[in-house]
């Protein structure tokens, strides 16, 4: 075990010693020394420790739109920072070098990490963003930097595949100011097959959000496995439901990780930018 790891939330014990998590729909079953799925959690003597916890593999001071958030407090900055792991296995994955693979990482605490965006205000920086990776996965780090960051003034922003349980996601919505969730399709075949998950709880953790702090939703277009009109008509007319005011980012795929289709045309994304238009107020074409 990681000598930074910290006793995760969310789990249950047995008369075993086995460990069931219950941070995401997984609810991965971990015997004594093993590893959940997400890679970032561990059982350690029955006891499940978040392994990953103050591990920073990526950080930088982005734009507010590379999150990507385009009605949330647009042309700031933001630091952002990534862990390792996923709960996700996306064949697609465009950040598969940190979220699949064991990068390089950098301890801070929670008061370390706020402490530097604090550092960046001077330089526009408004808060902080868990993102890169999946900040579900590092949770209980993410957790622990909103409410000091909040607490300091600053703005959180989290996003994520939005595979995490109600109980934990409605935990920390009360610290966010923003999200982005990737709604990956509209078929739960799709979830699957493709990122060894499932639709319903994502489509939940939107609803939920949506109740906290402002959300928008990407969708990486993937040519031949979610890129018909339909698809695309099918997850804005849902978001319409809960409100036409959520932007979609509707995002050109590049070749990635163990999948080589090529990206779509961009009139492709043109085009499915207005369909979604029929049905939402804001939809932006990404990566074009």
């Amino acid at each position: 075990m990681h000598e930074n790891a910290v006793q995760a939330s969310f789990w249950q014990g047995s008369a075993s010693g086995a460990a069931r998590c219950g941070l995401c729909p997984h609810a991965c079953v971990l015997p004594e020394g093993g590893v959940g799925l997400c890679r970032a959690r561990r059982n350690v003597s029955g006891v499940l420790y978040a392994e990953s916890y103050g591990e920073v593999s990526a950080l930088a001071l982005d734009p507010i739109e590379k999150k990507p958030l385009c009605r949330f407090k647009p042309g700031s900055l933001i630091l952002s920072a990534g862990s390792r792991g996923c709960n996700f296995s996306c064949r697609f994955c465009q950040n598969w070098r940190i979220s699949q693979a064991e990068p390089a990482v950098k301890f801070f605490r929670p008061e370390q990490l706020v402490d530097l965006a604090l550092a960046k205000v001077k330089e526009g920086n408004i808060g902080l963003a868990y993102t890169y990776s999946e900040p579900a996965v590092w949770y209980e780090f993410v957790r622990d930097c909103a409410l000091l960051a909040k607490e300091a003034g600053l703005d959180n922003v989290f996003v994520s595949n939005g595979y995490l349980n109600p109980g934990p996601l409605r935990e920390i919505a009360p610290l966010l100011a923003a999200a982005n969730i990737d709604l990956k399709s509209c078929a739960d075949d799709f979830y699957r097959r493709m990122c060894g998950g499932r639709l319903a709880p994502v489509r939940e953790s939107i609803k939920i959000l949506a109740g906290f702090c402002h959300v928008e939703v990407t969708t990486l277009v993937i040519p031949g496995c979610n890129d018909s009109e339909d698809e695309i008509a099918r997850i804005a007319a849902w978001l319409a439901e809960i409100s036409p005011s959520i932007p979609l980012h509707v995002t050109r795929y590049y070749p990635n990780y163990r999948f080589s289709a090529p990206p779509a045309p961009k009139e492709k994304i043109l085009r499915l930018k207005e369909v979604a238009e029929e049905f939402l107020s804001y939809v932006c074409a990404g990566n074009i």
